[in-house]
């Protein structure tokens, strides 16, 4: 049994902050759930997936986040309870869509799940959701610990419905893939009936089509929504206050930043001076109950990541209340107090707090401090990012890279969004030269592509995995072909969404649940689109080598090269080696034979490395997934394969 329906109700478990999600999401009776992987969302969906067939739900990992929030919707104007989950990014990606539902509206309880990197730890970018609320007119709350994260959902769902609107519950990296102990609750028993009404007005919000028209009425519509949800937030449980009534500096925050600043407040002993305003509801702003405690503090700081989001609309309430609550001084990212990108944490809300206070606090002695500089400075080992043991995308990097050199034009690689990303680095020998959004690489291509009539004569190569392809290349392949442009696509095809966990998508014959689903096969989607297609395993070096050189002669066109190998961390590879590999000593010569170490300076694959003392290379035997592109590489021979038993 499943970790997400094994706890007894009413007992405390400890859960990840995404099972947490995933458990109020049941407890609120979810009927179905859809999104696109992304760190740190993705847990929500693998573990609903674990229990979708004993809860009855349905669970699918969508082509992107745009069919995933449209999967979602029909589910809602069906009458289900539904949501939508996925990474920053995404919102991105679904707010043409969601734009347009905030304005139709919904009928069953919808939720959209982003859950946002403050600092980038595990993508390109730290963008912010929090905007798009506000944009798009959709009320946004926000859990502040593991209990939240359960308990929103439910409310938030409870609150969809009521103001029949969708409701987002924007979550973070800390909250997401922190653990902490969550009290349990009941599971519901009944099975919900799907239907449809559409035969109703246009204007009929529980029998008619489902639809913008009239744009007046439903935009007007969709602001009352708004002001209802403002008059619910004034009375929310999730709103908390901890302090003396009338504090010295009032803190203000929200989401994970709620816990450095309880931290902050404790470590500094200054809870007699200190208040601690914590928003679970932050757009709308509960406008009653920010007066009351703005009224009461001269000093406000406002935590929280990543922009000046929520201190930017407390300003604006204040210039309001201004009459009734007087002057504050108002600290945090707009004045330095706080800094203005990447995460925060308790030493920083720490500094903050003991600046604004005048204490003197130091974190750790300043001679702890000097010495584990000195130590990071000098004694840790150098340790650059590079591809995995066996990774197919450092074999398909390496003939791209000789094939361009060998060509000759100066030709580049736009790249795209997943492991492949690393290209632009040494692991990859720095073909990639662009690197921004899903499927900007194909779309990038496209434009350089047609540049020839300005005189660009450089070779446009773009590269993208096999997941990315069916999320946002696909449209840009589309129109490569049919604006002919000069193009070689290459498709990294490591049979599933490698860098997120190995999710499942269109191309793989299984659906989030495991079950046997239909394929789309990528060559033949090109081929169909009207691209000429061929097909290698970047681990023949020397085929993918002439194949690439040939494409790339071939100049005219859009060209499609798939490099099709699996991932060598997928579970169905893992532990599994193609060759048993060996050097030759006798035969490495290191910097005498005229490579000058080629496979441990230049390839670097990790199981290589230089024994100097040896002064030859060495295979670790532990780590070496057997892939064999080492020996086809290696000039002098020394590195042999052999079949793997």
């Amino acid at each position: 049994m499943a970790i997400l329906t094994q706890a007894v109700p009413g007992s405390d478990e400890l859960y990840l902050g995404n099972e947490a999600i995933a458990r109020g999401a049941l407890e609120a009776g979810v009927n179905v759930v859809a999104g696109y992987p992304g760190t740190p969302s993705s847990e929500i969906i693998e573990k609903l997936a674990e229990v979708a067939e004993e809860r009855g739900i349905y669970v699918e990992w969508s082509a992107n986040e745009k069919v995933a929030m449209e999967v979602a919707a029909a589910a809602s104007f069906a009458g289900l309870r539904s949501m939508c989950v996925m990474k920053q990014n995404g919102v991105n990606v679904t707010s043409d869509f969601l734009l347009h539902l905030g304005l139709s509206g919904i009928r069953g309880g919808m939720i959209v799940v982003p859950c946002e990197d403050p600092g980038a730890l595990s993508g390109t970018n730290e963008g912010e959701t929090r905007h798009f609320a506000h944009m798009l007119e959709i009320p946004m709350i926000e859990p502040g610990g593991f209990q939240d994260a359960k308990d929103m959902i439910k409310w938030a769902f409870d609150l969809s419905e009521e103001l029949g609107g969708p409701v987002m519950v924007r979550s973070v990296t800390r909250i997401s893939h922190g653990s902490g102990n969550v009290s349990i609750g009941e599971l519901p028993q009944y099975q919900a009936k799907a239907r449809f009404r559409h035969s109703g007005a246009f204007t009929d919000p529980t029998e008619g089509p489902m639809v913008t028209w009239p744009v007046n009425a439903k935009h007007l519509a969709q602001q009352q929504r708004l002001e209802r949800a403002a008059g619910l937030f004034e009375e929310s449980p999730f709103n908390d206050y901890r302090g003396p009534e009338d504090p010295e500096l009032l803190i203000v925050t929200s989401s994970a930043c709620n816990l450095y600043s309880r931290e902050a407040v404790d470590l500094l002993d200054v809870g007699e001076r200190v208040g601690i305003l914590k928003l679970g509801t932050t757009f709308p702003l509960p406008a009653k109950l920010l007066e009351r405690h703005l009224a009461r503090a001269g000093k406000v700081l406002v935590v929280e990541e990543v922009l000046p989001f929520l201190e930017e609309s407390i300003k604006v309430l204040a210039a309001e209340l201004g009459p009734r609550i007087g002057t504050i001084d108002f600290r945090g990212k707009r004045d330095g107090t706080l800094p203005p990108a990447n995460e925060l944490n308790p030493d920083l809300v720490i500094g903050a707090v003991a600046g604004i206070l005048d204490i003197d606090y130091r974190p750790v002695p300043e001679d702890y401090a000097e010495r584990a500089r000195r130590l990071a400075a000098t004694d840790a080992p150098a340790r650059m990012v590079t591809f995995c043991p066996g990774c197919p995308h450092r074999a398909s990097f390496w003939s791209i890279h000789n094939a361009l050199e060998l060509d000759g034009r100066d030709g580049f690689v736009c790249g795209d969004i997943g492991c492949y990303g690393l290209g632009m680095l040494p692991c990859g020998f720095e073909v990639v030269r662009t690197v921004h959004a899903m499927g900007s690489g194909t779309g990038l291509a496209s434009g350089f592509g047609k540049l020839g009539t300005f005189g660009l004569d450089q070779p446009v190569v773009s590269v993208c995995g096999d997941s990315t392809f069916f999320h946002a290349a696909m449209p840009a392949l589309v129109n490569a072909v049919h604006h002919g442009s000069d193009i070689l696509m290459i498709v990294l095809d490591n049979e599933g969404t490698a860098m997120t966990g190995f999710q499942s998508h269109p191309g793989l014959p299984v659906d989030a649940t495991g079950e046997t689903a239909a394929s789309t096969d990528i060559p033949a989607v090109c081929r169909a689109i009207g691209a000429r297609v061929e097909i290698c395993d970047p681990f023949e070096v020397d085929k993918t080598h002439d194949t690439l050189l040939r494409l790339l002669d071939e100049g005219r066109g859009v060209r499609v090269l798939v490099l099709r190998q699996i991932c060598a961390l997928s579970p169905e590879k893992k532990g599994k080696r193609l060759y048993e590999m060996a050097i030759d000593g006798a035969l490495c010569l290191g910097q005498d034979c005229g490579c000058n170490r080629l496979c441990t300076r230049i390839f670097q694959c990790p199981s290589l490395f230089w024994d100097a003392d040896g002064g030859v290379a060495r295979i670790d035997e532990v780590t070496c997934s057997g892939c064999g592109v080492c020996a086809s590489i290696c000039p002098s021979g020394a590195i042999s394969r052999s079949e793997a038993a």
